[in-house]
C-alpha cells in the first residue's frame, strides 16, 4: 500500500509511520489516543488533487481515512480509532485571494487561524473568528467542528463566516463551491454538509471566508457582580447600551477567576471574593466616542448597584492583560488543575446560573473531593465546565453522565462548539432525537457508502 500510494503521489507526500512520527498524529488537546492504533501511512498532500487521489485510492481499497488539522480539538475528532491512512492538511497553507470589494478571503484548509487574521489585518479588514488556539488551529478544522470562540455574540459561529467551500468526497470527487456571494438560494446549501460534520462526509480543502470592516476602537473591561441575576441585568444593559458593538460577554465564576489570577501568580484586575466576574468587549469606529459610551454604560450599572466594582482597560496592553485571565485555561496545568475533564455545553442563557448551581451541588454530593471551574460565553448560552479529582482518579464516565443528563433536562446541547468526535458520541442521544440520528446516518451512507471517512466519530 505504501509503495502504491508513493507511486501515485510521490515519496515526499507519503511517509511510513514509526514510533516517533505517529505520536503527534494520535492525540489532540484532551484525547490521548493509542500510538499503536495501526496507522498504515501518513500523508501530507500539497493540493486538492492529491487529496482527491488519496481518497479515491483508499475508497477503492476500503481503507479508513483520518483527516487532521492542527490537532487542537477537544473531542478526539482528529484522533484515529483504528487502522487508517492519515491525511494531514498542514502543507495546504496558501492564502489564494483577498477580495476587498466582496469582503472575502480565500484560503486553503491548512492555513492557521492567526494567519487569516493577520492577512485580513494587512488588508485593513477584520476576520472575527477567534479562540485560544489561534496560533496552531487550522481553518479546515475550525470549519469541520463549526468552531465558536469569543465573538459568536456578534459575528456568529464558523458556519456564519463561510461563503464558499471546496471539499473532496470519499470517492475522490472534488466539490468546487468556492463562491463569494452572500445570497445564493440555488438549491441545497452544500456548504453545510461539510461544516460541523467533523470530516465524516468529506474533507474540506479550501474555503471562502467573510471579512468585515476593521474595528477602529476596542473597549474592554471586567465587572464584578454579586450573583447570576446581576449578570443577566448587566447583559440586558450591555445589549441595549452597546447594541451591535457588543462583541464579547464572558462570565467567570469565582473558582475560575482565582485560578486564572492567583493560581497562575497573576495580579487580579479586581479583588477576589465577588460572586461572578464579567469581561465585556465592544468594537466600534470612533475610539473617543466609543470609550465614552463604554464608561457611561458601566458607570450607570455601578450606580444602579448591578455592578459592584469594575476596571476598564486604558490601553491595548491592559486589554490584553484582562483577556489573559479569560484565556487562562491553557495554563491551568501550571496551577495544578490537571488532568482535567472538560465540558462544553449550552442551554438558554437565563438557565445557566441554575445549571451551574445544580452541577456544583450534584458533584459535591457524589464526589466531595472534586474541584470544578465554571466559565463561558454566556450571552450565546455556552457554558464550559472543567473538573478534576484532587488526589484521586476521575470517574469520568459517571461525571459525564451526571452533567450531560442535567443539560439534557434543559433541552440543551452536550457540545456547544467543540464537536462530538469520539469523546462524546455515546451521549449524542441526550442532545439529538432518534429521528435526527437516523437522518444523520442516512446522509453518511449516501455520501460515504464504504464508511472510510473518519470512522468511530459522532455516531459511528
Amino acid at each position: 500500500m505504501l509503495a502504491e500510494l508513493s507511486a501515485l503521489l510521490g515519496g515526499d507526500i507519503v511517509v511510513a509511520p514509526d514510533a516517533q512520527n505517529v505520536v503527534r498524529h494520535t492525540r489532540d488537546y484532551c484525547v490521548e489516543g493509542n500510538p499503536g492504533v495501526g496507522i498504515l501511512a501518513l500523508t501530507y498532500p500539497r493540493n486538492t488533487g492529491q487529496v482527491s487521489a488519496i481518497l479515491r485510492y483508499c475508497n477503492q481499497q476500503r481503507i479508513a481515512v483520518q483527516p487532521q488539522g492542527g490537532m487542537t480539538g477537544l473531542s478526539g475528532g482528529g484522533v484515529p480509532t483504528g487502522p487508517c491512512v492519515v491525511v494531514s492538511l498542514e502543507r495546504m497553507r496558501a492564502i489564494k485571494e483577498i477580495d476587498t470589494a466582496a469582503g472575502t478571503i480565500t484560503v486553503e484548509a491548512g492555513v492557521v487561524m492567526q494567519a487569516v487574521q493577520q492577512a485580513a489585518e494587512d488588508a485593513d479588514l477584520f476576520f472575527p473568528l477567534d479562540l485560544g488556539g489561534r496560533g496552531s488551529c487550522q481553518i479546515g478544522g475550525n470549519l469541520s467542528t463549526n468552531a465558536g470562540g469569543n465573538r459568536v455574540l456578534r459575528f456568529g459561529m464558523a458556519r456564519d463566516l463561510v461563503l464558499g467551500v471546496e471539499a473532496v468526497l470519499a470517492d475522490g470527487t472534488v466539490i468546487d463551491a468556492l463562491r463569494k456571494v452572500i445570497k445564493n438560494n440555488s438549491g441545497y446549501d452544500v456548504r453545510q454538509l461539510f461544516i460541523g460534520t467533523e470530516g465524516t462526509l468529506g474533507i474540506i480543502t479550501a474555503v471562502v471566508l467573510r471579512l468585515f470592516p476593521k474595528p477602529r476602537s476596542v473597549c474592554t473591561g471586567i465587572c464584578a457582580v454579586a450573583d447570576y441575576a446581576a449578570v443577566l441585568a448587566l447583559l440586558s444593559r450591555a445589549r441595549t447600551g452597546f447594541a451591535s458593538q457588543l462583541t464579547a460577554f464572558e462570565v467567570m465564576w469565582p473558582e475560575f477567576y482565582e485560578i486564572g489570577t492567583v493560581g497562575l501568580k497573576v495580579k487580579p484586575p479586581l479583588d477576589p471574593g465577588y460572586g461572578l466576574y464579567v469581561l465585556i468587549e465592544t468594537m466600534g469606529t470612533d475610539s473617543e466616542v466609543d470609550l465614552a459610551r463604554y464608561e457611561s454604560v458601566i458607570g450607570e450599572a455601578l450606580e444602579a448597584g448591578i455592578v459592584a466594582d469594575a476596571i476598564i482597560a486604558k490601553s491595548q496592553r491592559e486589554s490584553n492583560e484582562l483577556w489573559t485571565v479569560r484565556d487562562s485555561p491553557g495554563e491551568w496545568q501550571k496551577a495544578g488543575h490537571w488532568p482535567q475533564l472538560s465540558f462544553d455545553v449550552s442551554v438558554p442563557t437565563g438557565e445557566i446560573g441554575d445549571l451551574v448551581d445544580t452541577i456544583r451541588a450534584t458533584l459535591k454530593r457524589r464526589w466531595p473531593a472534586l474541584s470544578g471551574l465554571y466559565f463561558g460565553h454566556i450571552a450565546d448560552g455556552n457554558l464550559h465546565v472543567s473538573v478534576r479529582m484532587t488526589g484521586h482518579s476521575v470517574p469520568a464516565l459517571e461525571i459525564e453522565e451526571a452533567i450531560y443528563e442535567l443539560v439534557s433536562q434543559r433541552r440543551g446541547s452536550i457540545s456547544a462548539e467543540h464537536g462530538i468526535g469520539s469523546l462524546k458520541k455515546e451521549f449524542l442521544h441526550l442532545s439529538r432525537s432518534p429521528a435526527e440520528i437516523a437522518l444523520m446516518r442516512s446522509i453518511k451512507r449516501a455520501m460515504d457508502p464504504n464508511g472510510i471517512l473518519n470512522p468511530g466519530k459522532i455516531f459511528d
